[in-house]
């Protein structure tokens, strides 16, 4: 069976680019989901969601953050992931998916025990 991770990001994202590069330099077939192009499923994004929290997925130094005004939001996961995935560009990026394991932001480490496993 081919071993393919699932990379969510921007093509501007140098995290993005740094995940999709080390998994291309060890021969792993990567799909990237451009998040300009197509933003992440609401059902995507909660495999993230479940397993680190909404928050850990919201980028709240980005500038369409900040744009949106959404500093002060209080909002419940529901909204949030509506929000994320109307809004992809507050997004932490990459989101990496590989199987079951999931991971926001780059992590070579978590990345060469999943490749080892």
């Amino acid at each position: 069976m081919e071993t393919v991770v699932q990379v969510f990001g921007t093509k501007k994202s140098a995290d993005t680019r740094k995940a999709q590069r080390f998994f291309q330099e060890r021969r792993i077939k990567v799909h990237f989901c451009d998040l300009a192009e197509r933003p992440a499923s609401i059902g995507e994004l909660k495999r993230f969601t479940q397993k680190f929290g909404v928050d850990a997925v919201i980028d709240r130094t980005s500038k369409r953050f900040l744009d949106l005004g959404l500093r002060q939001a209080l909002y419940g996961e529901e909204r949030w992931l509506s929000i994320l995935a109307d809004e992809p560009f507050i997004l932490k990026q990459p989101l990496v998916r590989f199987q079951n394991k999931v991971c926001i932001g780059v992590d070579e480490k978590l990345w060469k025990e999943w490749l080892a496993s």
